[in-house]
């Protein structure tokens, strides 16, 4: 069967045209002396040690603070649990209000995004694929599902309507399978985040399930749906509210998107001008969710990750940013940028700078910063941008919490 809402339509964006800001690359890290040759004299042993240099951070210096970044107006939510998130205008990618921007955090389904960025375009939605017990076989226990049975045959519309509305891990391990395994598709999904210059992602699996390692961050998120929704079937799918899936023998059973600002449930109201995007849930991630919202021509995107207890904490805090966006976000001056993909001519994060970048470079800004100095989140280290080695310790996660909760987690993975 096909979908019941409206086919995925080319996407209404426009293309992204560079503003002034968005044109801001990232300055390159300073020169620093190095001494080389015969041993140090009585004088240089005697001098200071020369400062390090300073590091590139991904999309802007301020974005490695740890606390709330803003510049020219005020009116945040004064009540955000969340350890991480981010605020962003679709079109120029300018960041306009962040925290912790580059903490790196389990991030549950919402990974399912950069699966999307690297597969979707492989297998036109017409296609049709029959199932095998051998595509089921490694999905993790707990895991959530979207129903697929084996010995059934598939539209590639229909799988990709099980990823986006169910968070359906047996999707993704089937569309992974067309695509050469599960291996295979995990590392295209790393290349594609160093393509996107995502490095704060690490991926185990593509589907986001829990797995040791397997992290992102608030930025990476926003970087996957931004690329994401330029594609019109990413924009159709994670748009799409309810979808008739095959049940086998010629009958079929309805599904209904998980994003509850989206569709309107469990006691919240859909969200006025809501796009999408993904919504994620397991023990070890808590609550995670990145939204696109679209008002007056204006779209902004916002990810929120890991917030207090309640599982609508990440839609009210969601509603709460894209609200002060909208209101206030138009006269913020912008605290960072979202970077462009290499393979589509983003420049390479601590390369040298273009002319406008060098004139317009906000980095040096006076306006006050919450928060301390710069945090452990700067990606690239050292002259040249040579880039920081992902010691083993920072992938490592938090200890999984207790096993699934009961009723609607669905185990684990709850969407």
């Amino acid at each position: 069967m096909r979908d019941s809402s409206p086919s995925p339509r080319p996407s209404p964006f426009p293309p992204p045209s560079p503003s002034r800001r968005s044109l801001l690359a990232l300055a390159a890290a300073a020169p620093v002396a190095v001494a080389t040759g015969g041993p140090a004299s009585a004088a240089t042993q005697a001098a200071p040690a020369a400062p390090a240099a300073p590091a590139t951070v991904i999309g802007g210096e301020r974005l490695a603070h740890a606390g709330v970044q803003v510049r020219g107006v005020s009116g945040l939510p004064g009540k955000l649990s969340a350890r991480a998130w981010l605020v962003a205008d679709w079109a120029s990618g300018e960041v306009l209000a962040s925290y912790r921007a580059h903490q790196r955090l389990a991030p549950a389904s919402t990974l399912k995004m950069l699966f999307a960025d690297t597969v979707l375009k492989k297998f036109d939605r017409t296609e049709r694929h029959t199932v095998t017990e051998a595509e089921l076989a490694d999905i993790p226990s707990g895991s959530s599902l979207v129903g697929i049975q084996a010995g059934t045959t598939y539209t590639v519309e229909q799988l990709w309507q099980g990823v986006f509305l169910r968070s359906g891990n047996d999707a993704v391990h089937v569309l992974a399978h067309m695509n050469g395994g599960v291996a295979r598709t995990v590392a295209e999904m790393q290349a594609k985040a160093e393509d996107l210059q995502a490095l704060d992602t690490h991926v185990v699996s593509p589907d986001g399930f829990d797995h040791p390692g397997q992290i992102s961050s608030a930025y990476d998120l926003t970087l996957f749906a931004r690329h994401g929704l330029r594609n019109a079937d990413f924009h159709g799918y994670c748009g799409t509210r309810t979808a008739d899936f095959p049940a086998g023998r010629k009958k079929t059973f309805q599904i209904q998107n998980t994003d509850r600002l989206l569709t309107g449930s469990w006691g919240l109201k859909s969200y006025d001008g809501m796009i999408g995007v993904k919504n994620g849930y397991t023990s070890n991630a808590g609550n995670t969710f990145t939204g696109a919202a679209v008002r007056g021509g204006r779209t902004l995107l916002v990810t929120v990750m890991h917030p207090g207890i309640g599982s609508n904490a990440v839609y009210e805090e969601t509603a709460a940013l894209l609200d002060w966006g909208f209101a206030q976000g138009g006269s913020a001056r912008a605290v960072g940028i979202l970077v462009e993909p290499l393979s589509e001519g983003g420049a390479k994060a601590g390369g040298a700078p273009g002319p406008k970048a060098a004139a317009g470079s906000e980095a040096g800004a006076t306006d006050s910063v919450a928060g301390g100095g710069p945090s452990a989140w700067r990606l690239l280290e050292g002259a040249g941008g040579t880039a920081a080695l992902l010691a083993g310790g920072v992938w490592a996660l938090r200890r999984r919490r207790a096993a699934a909760r009961a009723g609607d987690s669905g185990g684990r993975h709850r969407r």
